[in-house]
């Protein structure tokens, strides 16, 4: 098994098309065609980090956080970030991150928070915007619907809890075959006209390379006309944070107790209690303040995410109760995730969660 198999098969799970403009998801450093040894899992990569791979014998690291975020002009080992490149080079380990591309997805991090806490019926918190385009093609009747099931096997027209979505219209298409064509119907420098079904389907924005290969491929005319639209439409299996709903009311307190033995977190920083029992929560891995109106819009009790500033918490305004659950402890489970996907495809290598705890913040 090589690197680029496992980054592939990560990657139609987890599209980087999901991640945000600063982030630096993908393959970091390494080569892809380098054979698997061993994978390690970790949150974030440190000196400790590569000492343990090192010593299991590991040539790839999965992380959530990646190594570069920025440019680098030189690689002297000055600082720790350029010594760990140079470490991981010279050990010809191969260095992956999957950070807000699974963040932002529907079966990602949020998800794994959602059944940790037993938060039921939740959907995206907030759904990308500009994901979504249509695509619109022109096809001989008869083989209208080979194309339309074509284009729904590879993923479009999903739409909602509803798949195989697609409006069509019976018109009539004309064309004209110069001297080079090798025309399906018509016949050479004369005008056709065609009787035509227009199929309209819309898709996830990252899938249209697939959905264009896909189209000529099962389309009978030597050139294939289609058009694609951006929509204004949100991605609802993509976006920022979760939010849904607990079994039966809760407890504030409560639920803090068996949120914190859960992550393992010793305190919750959270705003004054509204004296309203728990039902509605949202939720967001990692440093989510920004969604503090979104949870407010959805209604929820309890918003559950990290990295609070002093003034976000005002935000709450006593309409439901924000809550700092630490950005490791919300992240934590992420090695899960990734270990999960991974055992349950790939049996010719090793995969090892890392032992190292990575948290910068202690407790006192």
């Amino acid at each position: 098994m090589k690197v680029k198999d496992i980054t592939a098969f990560i990657e139609s799970k987890i599209p980087l098309e999901f991640q945000e403009d600063y982030d630096n998801s993908g393959m970091i450093l390494g080569n892809p065609q380098q054979e698997i040894t061993a994978v390690l899992l970790c949150l974030d990569i440190t000196e400790q980090i590569l000492d343990e791979a090192i010593s299991k014998n590991c040539n790839m690291i999965i992380s959530h956080h990646p190594l570069i975020f920025k440019g680098i002009k030189r690689l002297i080992g000055s600082d720790a970030e350029q010594r760990m490149i140079i470490k991981a080079i010279k050990n010809n380990i191969a260095i992956y991150a999957l950070h807000t591309n699974l963040d932002n997805s529907f079966e990602g991090l949020n998800e794994q928070l959602c059944k940790k806490f037993e938060v039921i019926n939740y959907k995206i918190l907030l759904p990308s915007a500009n994901s979504l385009n249509k695509l619109v093609t022109f096809c001989p009747h008869d083989f209208a619907e080979k194309v339309r099931m074509s284009l729904f096997n590879a993923g479009a027209g999903h739409i909602g809890n509803y798949d195989c979505c697609s409006y069509n219209i019976q018109g009539q298409g004309t064309f004209r075959a110069l001297d080079d064509a090798k025309p399906f119907v018509g016949e050479i420098n004369k005008l056709h006209f065609e009787d035509e079904t227009r199929i309209e389907v819309i898709f996830p924005s990252f899938l249209e390379k697939v959905l264009i290969r896909t189209l000529i491929e099962n389309h009978p005319y030597e050139e294939v006309a289609y058009d694609i639209y951006s929509l204004k439409n949100r991605y609802e299996k993509s976006g920022a944070g979760l939010v849904g709903d607990l079994a039966h009311e809760r407890d504030l307190f409560d639920f803090f107790k068996s949120i914190k033995e859960e992550t393992g977190i010793p305190v919750i920083r959270h705003t004054i209690p509204t004296g309203k029992k728990i039902k509605r929560v949202a939720l967001c891995s990692g440093s989510g303040s920004f969604l503090i109106q979104e949870a407010i819009n959805e209604h929820a009790d309890l918003f559950l995410t990290a990295d609070f500033k002093y003034h976000d918490f005002f935000k709450a305004q006593g309409k439901l109760v924000l809550a700092d659950i630490g950005h490791y402890e919300s992240e934590q489970f992420v090695k899960e995730w990734i270990y999960s996907v991974l055992i349950e495809n790939f049996s010719t290598f090793a995969v090892l969660i890392s032992e190292t705890n990575t948290n910068p913040v202690k407790y006192y």
